[in-house]
């Protein structure tokens, strides 16, 4: 099928809980989005922001997770939105969550549609983390796109997330675990109580990635999470994997 001159393909992510419509050339939704979803938390009545949203997997997850909370899908590509919007409307989601096209690194851009500074009480993030310096990139552009991230963008993204938080607002985001020290900075100016929780794909297996909570203006110290282990020692998805990835259960990264 083809939708705003994308091929795409109809998928369930959650075991079937949500089902999202997605290019079938570029980047596809994967564990990252769920794990993401999982980590941030929300409540009903409060309004969270989905930076970078794609065709809408993390915020459309969380949205499912939680009742009643407000959800804006915010992506700059105008076929993903359309995606995106579409598949808040084919799961039943519509009546709480909505999509904006802009640069999320543009906040006069952000103001203009309607998000304007200090006004939201979370926001969540999986910004492109492959260096373009360091490490090969996919031949394919749309694909390249999504996962490689310029000099600065992650301090960007950051910034324009503390500049949309109400104080004491919540951001959660998930990097390249070998490169939290990049978080860590990024993050030191506007927030605090910082907390981690690592992926790793198997438990003798360093971490592939780190969920990291922060706290616009919060003041508590650094802490770290018992990590989550997505495969046992035969290769199987983990129990605790499963919950998360296929039964929609939240990540606790506590807030203080």
């Amino acid at each position: 099928m083809t939708t705003n001159a994308l091929d795409t393909s109809d998928d369930a992510v959650l075991g079937g809980h949500l089902w999202l419509r997605q290019p079938l050339r570029g980047h596809r939704i994967g564990h990252d989005a769920i794990l993401l979803a999982a980590a941030a938390e929300g409540r009903a009545g409060e309004h969270a922001i989905d930076f970078g949203a794609g065709v809408g997997g993390a915020g459309l997850a969380l949205a499912l997770r939680v009742p009643g909370l407000k959800v804006t899908l915010v992506e700059i590509d105008p076929d993903l939105s359309a995606l995106a919007a579409d598949n808040a409307r084919r799961n039943g989601l519509s009546d709480r969550v909505d999509v904006r096209t802009v640069d999320v690194e543009n906040t006069q851009a952000l103001a203009a549609v309607g998000l304007t500074a200090g006004s939201v009480d979370r926001v969540l993030m999986n910004p492109p983390f492959l260096d373009t310096r360091r490490q090969n990139l996919s031949p394919d552009p749309l694909r390249r796109l999504a996962h490689a991230a310029p000099p600065g963008m992650l301090v960007r993204w950051v910034a324009s997330a503390a500049w949309l938080l109400k104080s004491h607002g919540v951001l959660t985001l998930i990097w390249r675990a070998d490169a939290l020290a990049e978080v860590q900075s990024a993050l030191t100016p506007e927030f605090g109580n910082i907390a981690v929780l690592p992926v790793y794909p198997r438990s003798e297996a360093p971490a592939i990635r780190v969920l990291v909570r922060a706290i616009k203006s919060g003041s508590g110290k650094p802490v770290t999470y018992p990590g989550l282990i997505l495969n046992d020692a035969q290769g199987k998805p983990s129990a605790a994997a499963e919950a998360v990835l296929r039964d929609g259960e939240a990540l606790k990264i506590t807030e203080s």
